[in-house]
Formats: C-alpha cells, structure tokens, sequence
C-alpha cells in the first residue's frame, strides 16, 4: 500500500504521485457505492499492481473541497480575471468569492492584461475590492508587471489558480515558470469570450515552492448550497457591519435602520458590490421555493 496526492483526473483515470513516481490509477467500484468522486488534490492510498499502474482504495479527509473547479485540499484562491478582451464580469467574480470564502480559502483576485487600459480604469477595480478586504495584484505578460508579485503570493502553498476562458490563466502560468508549456488559447471574434485550453484539472508543482491548480474556465457558478442568512458573511464588507443593524438577522434589503444600506448611500460601500448581493439573495429565496 502506497501513499500520494492525485495531480490530475481525466475520465476516471486518476494520476498519483508517490515521492518521485506517479501511478496511473482507478478507484475501486465502492466509491461510486457510496456517491465519493475522487477529486485533484485528494491524499489517498493505492493498492499498486504493476507497471506504475493501480488502484485508490482509500481518500484521506479533505481540509477543502470545491465543487467548480473540482478540487480538494487547497488553502489559497487565486481568481484571475482580464481588464479587457474579455471584458471582466464582476457578478461572476462576485459569485467565486462567495465559493472561496464559504470554504475559508485566503484569497487573492489577480486581474491580468493591465497593459491594455489606463491607470484609471485599474483604479475602479482598487476602489471596490481594495476598499472590501481583498488583495489585488494587477499582471501583464506581456511587460511581466506584477508576475513577482503574484509568485511570492503563491510560494509554500497549494492554490487553486481559476477564472473565465480566455483570461491568460495559462500564460501567467508559462510566465512564472516557463518549462511548464501549458497550452494557450486565443479570444473568440465571434463571441469574444474565451475558447476552452485546460481540458482537466491538474495539480502543479512550482520550482519556487508550493502547488498551483491550472484549472478549465468557468462560466457559471451554482450558490444554492447558502442559506440566505449567511449569505452577507460572504462579502467581507457586509459581514463586517452586520452588528451595527438594528434588527438581529437583518438581510439588509427591506429592512430599517440598516447599517450596510448607510454604508452604501455613504459609498462607503461598492454599489455593484451590493446590487451583486442582492440579486444572489433574491436567487436563493426564489430556488427555495421550489
């Protein structure tokens, strides 16, 4: 019996690296039994047969699990999104913090292409995440600005690296550590959305120290698994005025004397920022319904 962590899932095989080696793996029938999907990140134990080839009989306890990307055992997110081509969608970006932080990932939210627009339009972005706890490093692979910054944020630890196609996750990635290749993909003229380049999840190891999770884009994420109460500890901004509201369980939408709703008249919180929240609070009261 082995130990190792699974580094990349395709089809239901899995690749398992133990000390130096890796093993091309199966997970036996009972898992599928009891409804446990084998996840990138994943400490198992495998039973070896032969030829580097085996099967998982055993999935240590995750200290994380993300259902979009799928991936277990990360403590750190790193959310990358373009200032242009494509355009950057803050009501997704909202929507991962949201997955991030309900798995108590430290986060950083890293917007890439920073060469193409002025220095103004950078700052709209300081503003309403800044402004909201969150660290920001601004990239370009093109000048390299910001790619030190973003390998010391990813130095020692395991970090998922995700956003929308097209955004330059990949090519950051080749940046940092150039004998990785990684496939790079261009921006549809039709849709102007990013064409799909990673296929699978996949776990890296980094020459500076730490692991990286180059992940396929996504365009949707589902939220349904918050109650509607804990939606604003979500957003730090809102958590953090929480007891300032006159009415204990106050959801700051229709109610009286609400601290977050003072907050935003007064700007000093983002007015998008809470346009996102209560949109998503009313999504989740409208699929409670059903």
């Amino acid at each position: 019996m082995l130990e190792g962590i699974i580094i990349k899932g395709v089809g239901g095989l899995y690749q398992v690296k133990v000390g130096d080696g890796l093993y091309d793996c199966r997970a036996r029938g009972l898992f599928r039994k009891q409804n446990i999907t084998p996840l990138v990140g994943d400490k198992v134990e495998i039973d070896e047969i032969e030829d580097n080839t085996g099967y998982i009989i055993s999935i240590k306890d995750r200290s994380s699990e993300l259902l979009r990307p799928p991936v277990a055992n990360v403590d750190q997110a790193v959310i990358v999104f373009a200032i242009k081509n494509p355009m950057p969608n803050l009501w997704l970006l909202d929507r991962f913090l949201i997955l991030a932080k309900h798995e108590g990932l430290d986060i950083v939210i890293c917007i890439n292409k920073s060469d193409l627009v002025q220095e103004d339009e950078l700052k709209h972005f300081t503003d309403i995440y800044s402004n909201a706890g969150y660290n920001i490093i601004f990239t370009s692979c093109i000048s390299r600005k910001g790619v030190n910054e973003l390998a010391e944020a990813l130095k020692n630890k395991i970090t998922v690296f995700s956003g929308p196609s097209g955004v330059g996750k990949s090519t950051l990635l080749n940046k940092l550590q150039p004998n990785l290749q990684l496939k790079t993909g261009e921006i549809s003229k039709k849709t102007y959305r990013g064409k799909h380049t990673t296929r699978h999840t996949e776990i890296i190891e980094l020459d500076i120290g730490g692991w990286v999770v180059d992940t396929p884009g996504f365009s949707s994420l589902d939220i349904n698994f918050i109650e509607e109460e804990d939606l604003g500890d979500c957003f730090n901004e809102i958590h953090e005025l929480n007891s300032l509201c006159k009415f204990r369980g106050c959801r700051h939408h229709k109610e009286p004397n609400c601290a977050v709703k003072e907050a935003v008249e007064n700007g000093e919180i983002s007015e998008s920022r809470y346009k996102n929240y209560l949109a998503f609070l009313e999504e989740l009261k409208n699929n409670r319904r059903y």
